[in-house]
């Protein structure tokens, strides 16, 4: 290798490390808030439900942020757009950790999304085109060992905190932590090219940023509400869905004209469709066990929070160590073939944890988390870099998006079904087993949508010449 290329390799992995530090920082702080709920319910003296739209407005805010990124990042760069991320992320977490009251601290909740939803679509757009299409497949598998740890993470962190700590340190750390990412991304990351040079933005589509980004929130809201309300046929649940399904059929109907904010001609592409449903159902079963597993682990055997995070640690110990590997397979082999394998191994652990109950040992469901965890990997990093070898330059920005909203409305989905299939069997066990039987269907779904997948590596310009993305 020559020097070139090793310093090449040195800028590209310093830039890898900087942009998944500030990934990292939103998943972290939105799961640690989620275990904080009783807490914060108990310091603020208001209700589980009310406390609730602490976490609920900022995940709303994220998705409503996403559309925006889509046509910002290229109106004012990468860098730019990242540390103003950072810097709005940050402004939320110190005043959240300041917060004098349940209002306050949803206000600054919200904040805090709607800088976590320039970041996390900018974590793939960056790392795509940092890495190029070539390297697709190692670097997404890098982003999935955050996307795998991060939501084990917070639990036992938020757990540790808040019982070393008070709650505002959980959000105070993330100022810290959110302050290295800050210096770290100004001396790291490539400076922006000058706006002569970038490519042309066109006019920023506000018709269409208002009917999508508070389309997907409104479904986002619908399943939260599910999940809290314990039923889909509610006032709380059919109101912001039909709303939502209302908006988007909007967005839909206005796409049709020229320069919408993301152009459906992207789903033209039978394996951009197959990598997002993949993504989509993978995060929905990877939810569902992330939320299923803690559940047994506390109303079966009666272990508290800390304890349940830890015993759920394989699930994402199982996806940090597959994902880099798949990831780096993928780029030599493509993406059908691991991707396969993954969804086989998905779906014979999700059965095992269908067998599990009272007097099952916890060694057994904590095996069958570690083999889900790698099954899911070894599908999820071939499928994203096979989405970003397929996706013309222009486009990445969109694609990102798309993924994003679609990851978010998967995650939503299992939580909400988890909640509802729980509440009403007849009794615990059997509502986790139902949730696992869910997850079986999503996983055996996802091994028929594999061979939509690229089944080996094309360079760029034959993926463009055989599968136009837009006409």
């Amino acid at each position: 290798m020559s020097s070139n290329e090793s310093e090449l390799d040195g800028r590209l992995l310093r830039t890898i490390a900087v942009v998944l530090l500030g990934g990292l920082l939103g998943i972290l702080n939105s799961t640690m808030a989620a275990v904080a709920t009783p807490t914060l319910a108990t310091a603020f003296d208001t209700s589980l439900s009310t406390i609730g739209w602490a976490s609920t407005g900022f995940l709303l805010a994220v998705t409503a942020t996403i559309p925006f990124t889509t046509w910002a990042v290229d109106r004012y760069g990468g860098k730019r757009l990242w540390v103003a991320g950072l810097a709005l992320f940050l402004a939320g977490s110190l005043a959240a950790g300041l917060a004098w009251d349940v209002g306050s601290l949803i206000v600054f909740r919200v904040v805090q999304g709607a800088g976590a939803g320039l970041l996390d679509p900018l974590v793939l757009i960056l790392l795509a085109r940092a890495a190029g299409p070539q390297r697709a497949g190692r670097v997404m598998g890098l982003m999935g060992v955050v996307l795998s740890l991060g939501p084990v993470l917070g639990p036992i962190a938020g757990g540790a905190i808040l019982g070393a700590l008070t709650w505002r340190a959980m959000f105070l750390i993330s100022v810290v932590v959110g302050i290295v990412a800050l210096v770290l991304a100004l001396r790291v990351l490539p400076a922006d090219e000058p706006a002569a040079d970038r490519p042309a933005s066109s006019r920023l589509d506000v018709v269409g940023l208002a009917l999508l980004g508070p389309g997907f929130a409104a479904v986002v809201l619908a399943l939260s509400q599910t999940a809290e309300q314990g039923a889909f046929a509610v006032w709380q649940v059919l109101t912001p869905l039909g709303l939502g399904a209302l908006l988007l059929i909007g967005y839909a109907v206005h796409a049709r004209r020229p320069g919408p904010l993301i152009d459906l001609g992207i789903f033209r592409s039978r394996s951009f469709d197959a990598s997002v449903t993949i993504m989509g159902l993978g995060g929905m079963g990877l939810f569902a066990g992330l939320f299923a597993l803690p559940l047994y682990y506390q109303q079966v055997h009666g272990h508290g929070v800390l304890t349940a995070g830890l015993l759920m640690a394989p699930l994402g110990l199982g996806g940090s160590i597959a994902m880099p590997l798949a990831g780096r397979l993928s780029d030599r082999l493509g993406a059908r073939g691991l991707a396969a394998a993954g969804a086989v191994v998905a779906v014979l652990s999700v059965l095992a944890l269908t067998r599990i109950g009272p007097g099952t040992p916890e060694v057994w469901p904590a095996l069958a988390a570690l083999t889900f965890g790698l099954g899911s990997g070894c599908f999820s990093a071939p499928t994203m870099g096979s989405l970003y070898r397929t996706l013309p330059g222009p486009m990445v920005a969109q694609g990102s998006s798309v993924l994003y909203m679609l990851n978010q409305l998967g995650a939503a989905l299992g939580v909400a079904l988890v909640t509802l299939v729980v509440q009403t069997a007849g009794d615990t066990v059997s509502g986790l087993r139902g949730v696992f039987w869910i997850a079986v269907a999503a996983n055996v779904i996802v091994l028929a949508l594999v061979p939509l997948l690229p089944g080996r590596v094309r360079t760029p310009e034959a993926v463009r010449t055989k599968e136009p993305m837009i006409g």
